[in-house]
């Protein structure tokens, strides 16, 4: 959804319950945590952000209404408290831009999201290696092409604020053609991490790549979107978690590996280039 669009529909149902309240706005912003002048400029329509993932949950909380109905994503208003653990099954069908992977980065806009990959980060692939996993994970190479671009589009809005963090390790492996990328041509993965480094510095500092010790610490793939909802990737399906307390848990597990960082971001292109020059024996 446009970033525009989702901004409308926003102020379209704060203004529907701002009248269902039968408050006056000043009681209606001191009800959500904000001030009147906040929520005067949310009801205006002057900026198409949104406001801060605090601000929507007490909204959602305060007028019992989900937060999907609320951003606009959702015809069903349904309740605040249907915010749990819950388990979701996403096939991708209509292409990427219409998935629940879509749904949750648009809902997350203006928030940070954090993302430990399974793999070589989806946006920063080419299509080369795309081709070569899909005939490997028998998935759609079209599908993961449109998300490549889709996350690509995602990373260069304004308002992106993302960091990624994988093992340090799974680059030299990759460097070196072993594992899954065994069948990889040497040429083929140079080309990669070229354009890895290249993503990297072009979309920096909105989106932020961290290398840990994969020996010291351990990660399933996972995504956090704000502090709203987080996904737990397992194979074809995500266990999705919308409730606060795990969520904040995830969080602190990203950011004990961005403590445990070897690369930081700022030197994850570079590494990347070096990894691409570097004759095979000398990756480790």
């Amino acid at each position: 959804m446009d970033k525009r669009d989702l901004s409308t529909l926003f102020r379209d149902r704060l203004r529907l319950l701002l009248a269902r309240s039968g408050q006056n706005q000043a009681a209606f912003a001191a009800g959500i945590g904000i001030d009147r002048s906040a929520l005067s400029q949310l009801l205006s329509g002057v900026t198409t952000r949104l406001p801060r993932a605090e601000t929507l949950l007490n909204i959602a909380a305060g007028h019992k209404v989900s937060l999907d109905w609320l951003l606009g994503l959702s015809q069903d208003e349904g309740l605040a408290g249907e915010f749990h653990e819950s388990l979701e099954i996403e096939e991708g069908p209509g292409g990427f831009d219409r998935t629940l992977l879509a749904r949750w980065h648009a809902e997350a806009a203006g928030t940070k999201i954090r993302y430990v990959p399974a793999g070589i980060p989806d946006l920063l692939r080419t299509d080369e290696l795309i081709d070569y996993e899909a005939g490997i994970t028998n998935r759609s190479a079209e599908a993961q092409i449109d998300e490549t671009l889709y996350r690509l589009e995602y990373n260069r809005r304004p308002e992106t604020d993302m960091e990624a963090c994988m093992p340090l390790h799974t680059l030299a492996i990759f460097a070196e053609g072993r594992g899954v990328w065994s069948g990889l041509p040497a040429a083929a993965r140079r080309r990669q991490l070229d354009h890895m480094a290249t993503l990297l510095d072009d979309l920096y500092p909105a989106f932020r790549l961290y290398l840990y010790d994969g020996r010291l610490r351990f990660s399933i793939p996972y995504t956090i979107f704000g502090s709203i909802r987080a996904a737990i990737y397992v194979g074809d399906m995500y266990l999705v978690l919308n409730a606060t307390e795990p969520v904040q848990k995830l969080t602190r597990h990203f950011d004990n590996l961005i403590r445990a960082a070897i690369v930081n971001a700022h030197e994850a292109a570079g590494h990347a280039r070096q990894l691409a020059e570097m004759p095979a024996r000398d990756r480790a």
